[in-house]
């Protein structure tokens, strides 16, 4: 009889969980969450799936408070007519016995296939007999809606990659609007460019963008409040509108259309965007900050160009937002020709910003709608701004711009706003040269930098990104505050056999086969940190490529050492492994940290969050060795050139850890040992990439820690 593994291996899974379901619960009272989906969310075609899905990997970013369940069928559909429904599956009905607390309903892709978009005209009300069925469950759990993620199968695939973006999408976010149910977005998570490191078959998201998943839902889940936003009083006569999930009015205030989104959970202090021009346009970074707590709000200022006729209008508009308990400090957000206004009123009221996000912004009117410049121009445009602003001449056009960006940045400056900038760098219709870059350079003047992002060979259009999460970061830390990833535990999700791993390896059996190493032995030196340590090799019967070795082995001796490195780890993994595993087993006389580079030039964090990540791991290592000397070289030098800006970013590192006062952690910065007189990376030492040691680097590297250690 043959067996399938596959049936036998969920059939299995069912039976345990609904073991698990009778079970009293736990004295913690752990919040139980159900995640329902498709082969996504099963895991599908990742490595290791019980660790490595996302619901696994969301479990490991909310920690002990929570219980996840995955409860993710393949091939399963939303509508009831389809080949496979997910209603009629054990994990089903699993789910419900469950008796979960939130339920998380990620379904909908296989809905976009052939045989099923026939009955598409089903699909709300196929939705919302599954919402109504958890509705009713004894435990009365939360439902929230998950959008499905882009797929980039090519056109003429089973699956409609279209079908899903204009068709299954919205009626997701309608269906929660319906409901007034929390929506995560899921959507632009992968921006819309194929990557195959995080969806290698171009559907089903890897171990590593399973991850991307888990820490969207785990911070939507860690950033909701318990306050729910009550509707203004200048706004309840409004007409009220769905805004991609999310409730929406249109109202009017002195005769002028305006517009408000509300979050499901408002966040401390009333949050709020201020958005110019456009509307609706480009959404995804509202929609991440609603998912946040922010509200989004538009006063029309249309066809006023910045005009002073126009910041009056927002100064009455403010002071209502600010009388209704609204943060006294607004996020101002402006694409194009909303540059204008978003600057113009800055300048005027720059106590009243709380940061300026730019897309593409017009900063200078000769330039647009002018077209005194490279730009084109517009001559219809520049009428009307000529008549609104009241100049009679060109002449008076170009006095008043002559100045203006200066005056711009002094404000900014002075003020200590933080701005960000989005632009197409072959944009013809507001060029980077003409607006961002003029006020780029004279905010470096006041020595208060802006961040700019280039879109190379992008024009005027598209604004904004694909995947808003730069540009939603930068906000959040200017307003109220982000989470510091960098500090935050969380296993590695890394799988590649690239990695320098035996075939079949992934993060979580490559973490395992360093604890067996380290069993049963009494070591001298101890080497924690990624790749880099990693390579350094050891015993271990995971790790295929270790160039450091022999060197190793030769200065030091065979046995007396080992490294627990991992490729790909960044603070927050061996911050999880320090607390997971147990390194001290071995006893080491000395431990040596070296950890961050991954943080710069992967996870692309600032240099304060990695600082603060570093600083985290070698606390907790002195919780785990309390008998060990510790050293922290906190990270290598990478890129080759002093002035590059992983180098600027390095500096700054360690900047800050030399200021900071460790307990019984010595720490030492490592750049000495490979840099000539010009703080050049000396040749032979790096490979290609100014990351990975050569051999010749590692016996520098080895050579140094050995000193520190007085080891011989």
């Amino acid at each position: 009889m043959k067996i399938d593994k596959d049936l036998f291996a969920r059939s299995l899974c069912v039976i345990l969980v609904v073991l698990l379901c009778l079970i009293p619960a736990s004295a913690g009272n752990r919040i139980k969450i159900a995640v329902v989906g498709n082969s996504i969310t099963y895991g599908a075609g990742i490595s290791n799936r019980d660790k490595n899905s996302y619901p696994a990997q969301l479990q490991a970013y909310l920690g002990d408070e929570y219980e996840v369940v995955n409860f993710g069928v393949s091939g399963r559909t939303l509508l009831d007519k389809g080949d496979y429904p997910y209603t009629r599956t054990e994990e089903y009905i699993a789910s419900k016995e469950y008796q979960p607390d939130i339920v998380m309903i990620k379904l909908g892709t296989n809905d976009a296939k052939p045989q099923n978009r026939q009955y598409f005209s089903e699909f709300a009300d196929n939705y919302q007999a599954l919402i109504d069925s958890y509705r009713n469950l004894e435990s009365k759990p939360e439902v929230v809606l998950l959008t499905p993620v882009r797929c980039f199968l090519p056109v003429g695939s089973e699956i409609d990659s279209a079908f899903i973006t204009d068709r299954v999408v919205p009626a997701v976010r309608q269906i929660a609007y319906d409901n007034d149910l929390d929506i995560v977005n899921l959507h632009n998570l992968f921006g819309n460019v194929w990557d195959a490191q995080m969806m290698p078959d171009r559907l089903h998201p890897s171990s590593i963008g399973a991850g991307v998943i888990a820490k969207e839902i785990g911070r939507y889940l860690e950033a909701r409040s318990s306050v729910t936003p009550e509707v203004p009083a200048f706004v309840k006569d409004g007409r009220p509108f769905s805004f991609y999930g999310y409730k929406g009015y249109d109202f009017r205030v002195d005769g002028t259309d305006c517009k408000i989104v509300m979050p499901r959970h408002e966040a401390e202090g009333k949050p709020w965007v201020l958005r110019a021009r456009f509307w609706g346009h480009e959404p995804q970074t509202d929609i991440a900050l609603l998912e946040r707590g922010f509200h989004i709000v538009y006063c029309d200022v249309a066809d006023l160009y910045g005009a002073p006729v126009a910041t009056r209008r927002w100064d009455k508009f403010y002071k209502r937002m600010v009388k209704a308990g609204f943060s006294k400090k607004a996020v101002l957000e402006g694409m194009s020709r909303g540059g204008l206004i978003v600057y113009n009123w800055a300048i005027a009221n720059p106590d009243k910003v709380a940061c300026i996000y730019a897309d593409a912004p017009v900063m200078d009117l000769t330039s647009w709608p002018g077209g005194l410049g490279r730009g084109v121009g517009s001559k219809d445009d520049t009428d009307a701004m000529m008549k609104v602003y009241g100049f009679d001449t060109v002449n008076q056009l170009k006095a008043y711009s002559s100045k203006h960006i200066a005056d711009m940045a002094k404000a900014v400056a002075d003020a200590h706003i933080p701005v960000i900038h989005v632009v197409g760098d072959a944009d013809e219709v507001v060029p980077y040269a003409e607006n961002t870059r003029l006020f780029e350079d004279e905010m470096a003047r006041y020595g208060r930098p802006i961040t700019v992002i280039h879109k190379q060979g992008v024009g005027h259009h598209p604004h904004s990104l694909s995947n808003p999460a730069p540009i939603v970061d930068f906000i959040l830390k200017a307003t109220i505050g982000r989470d510091n990833e960098c500090i935050h535990p969380v296993p590695g999700n890394e799988f590649r056999s690239g990695a320098g791993w035996a075939e079949g390896n992934e993060w979580h059996s490559v973490a395992d086969d360093i604890q067996q190493t380290l069993d049963g032995r009494k070591l001298d030196l101890l080497l924690l940190g990624n790749s880099i340590t990693q390579g350094w090799g050891g015993n271990r019967q995971a790790v295929t490529y270790r160039p450091g070795k022999s060197v190793m082995d030769e200065l030091f001796g065979a046995g007396r050492w080992e490294s627990a490195g991992i490729s790909g780890d960044r603070t927050q993994n061996l911050l999880w492994r320090l607390r997971n595993y147990d390194y001290n087993v071995c006893r080491p006389d000395h431990v040596v940290i070296a950890i961050g580079v991954n943080n710069i030039v992967v996870g692309g964090n600032d240099a304060d969050d990695i600082a603060e990540g570093i600083v985290a791991v070698a606390a907790e290592a002195e919780k785990v060795f309390p008998e060990s000397d510790i050293v922290l070289l906190g990270l290598y030098p990478t890129g080759k050139d002093k002035d590059g800006v992983a180098r600027r970013k390095y500096d700054r590192i360690h900047e800050l850890l030399a200021a900071h006062t460790f307990g019984r952690v010595r720490y030492v910065d490592p750049i000495d040992w490979f840099v000539d007189a010009d703080g050049n990376i000396r040749d032979g030492l790096y490979g290609g990439d100014y990351i990975h040691f050569t051999q010749e680097g590692y016996r520098t590297a080895t050579e140094h820690i050995l000193e520190l250690i007085g080891g011989k």
